[in-house]
């Protein structure tokens, strides 16, 4: 059985030859190590490791300002921004953030993670010390999923507002509270159980919630994908790895993280392991299989940076809750019909151009897309080439947690 938005059929003229160009590319997706090149490892060398991987922001904590300091010189040397945490920025801010603030390696200031709503009055405060001082560089606070508990969010007690999602309320306090310029979440899909692999149901609600959110405030999002294998998350293939980053660009996230970069060697409770750098120092697959992403991500940027969220729906015989099930088509497409296991289909918007991405949202089996359109619709190629879409067979495949791009001028619809 398949999921049919438009059943319309069409002849695809065949064409001896097909004229190419290429996206201008916008700059690099930023994109961040949570937990990244450690204190002790701070060299021109384990940078120059991560930026190669394809991370250009690096998350550290440092046990004070001069280490700050020294790995600011490290990452300016490497073309890596550094987002650092050390205790002086909580008992003093104003005097460390005057110290930092000039460096042209620094990208921000690290905060806090997933801070209890009993959190938001202090950070406020803190966020407001440092911007008082320093206006040009983010302070960075990273928000819980919605898997989190109603006491995680709140005070034990609280009393969320009838008909009113926990998350939802959660997410639209904080941004009450704090000034933040950005929202950034995380939330680890990809579980495994004894019946093998598959996805939190509530992963797309999530984004659905943050999207709106960021679209109702003007805020831009952050969002994750999990890198370091611990119990109930495996060691993620690049199907996986490609579900999370192309689902997360789809609904409109203009920065991506990884959760972690550095196999964390703390807290053995949690089992962590395999991350791109191992407990040993050196690179498992894992490093391979996220600098590869990363590249075909950055070649297709322009698809992404700045481009607005119009719209996004999804496929399938059954589609994730809290998500809206896709009921038409973009008027120059004619037809778009997906397998039974379903795609995000996304519309993206930037200038006088519009991007449909069709994310498969099974990162283990390949998803046959049947695909019709006018001829001024252009397929988007993994190095950034256009070619005419109809210069393709009408049915075609996409390979686990990947995306297909379509884009079109508006003008020309």
């Amino acid at each position: 059985m398949k999921t049919c938005t438009l059943a319309l059929f069409l002849i695809l003229p065949v064409f001896a030859g097909f004229s190419q160009e290429k996206l201008r590319p916008e700059g690099d997706i930023p994109i961040l190590a949570w937990v990244g090149v450690p204190e002790a490892e701070t060299t021109v060398e384990r940078f120059r490791e991560l930026k190669e991987a394809g991370i250009n922001i690096n998350f550290s904590s440092y046990s004070d300002i001069g280490a700050v300091e020294k790995a600011l010189e490290i990452a300016q040397q490497t073309g890596v921004k550094l987002l650092p945490y050390c205790p002086e920025l909580k008992s003093d801010p104003e005097k460390t953030v005057t110290r930092l603030m000039k460096h042209p390696a620094l990208a921000g200031y690290h905060l806090r993670d997933e801070p209890n709503a009993t959190d938001f009055p202090e950070l406020a405060a803190w966020v407001k010390r440092i911007q008082s001082v320093d206006k040009a560089h983010y302070c960075y606070i990273n928000l819980f999923p919605n898997y989190a508990s109603a006491e995680q969010l709140f005070a034990k007690g609280t009393e969320i507002p009838l008909g009113k999602d926990v998350y939802a309320e959660h997410l639209d306090v904080f941004l009450k509270a704090v000034p933040v310029p950005f929202i950034s979440f995380d939330h680890y899909p990809v579980i495994e159980g004894n019946l093998g692999r598959s996805l939190r149901p509530g992963w797309y609600k999530n984004l659905e919630i943050v999207a709106s959110a960021s679209q109702k405030s003007g805020l831009p999002f952050w969002a994750f994908a999990l890198a370091v294998a611990h119990a109930p998350y495996p060691v993620p293939t690049v199907g996986e790895i490609k579900v999370q980053l192309y689902s997360n660009l789809a609904y409109g996230a203009q920065t991506l993280q990884y959760f972690t970069y550095w196999t964390p060697g703390v807290n053995s409770s949690w089992d962590f392991h395999q991350g791109p750098i191992g407990l040993d120092g050196k690179r498992t697959e894992v490093y391979d299989r996220i600098k590869s992403v990363n590249r075909e991500l950055q070649n297709v940027s322009a698809v992404f940076i700045g481009s607005r969220l119009i719209s996004v729906h999804h496929t399938g015989k059954q589609i994730p809750a809290g998500t809206r099930r896709l009921d038409g088509l973009p008027a120059p497409v004619r037809v778009l019909e997906t397998g039974d296991g379903g795609a995000v289909v996304s519309v993206l918007e930037k200038g006088d151009r519009q991007f449909l991405v069709v994310v498969n949202r099974d990162f283990q089996n390949p998803m046959p897309l049947t695909f019709a359109a006018g001829a001024n619709v252009k397929r988007v190629l993994k190095d950034g080439t256009l070619v005419r879409a109809d210069a393709y067979a009408a049915r075609t495949e996409v390979d686990p947690g990947d995306a297909v791009i379509f884009t079109w001028e508006k003008s020309n619809k």
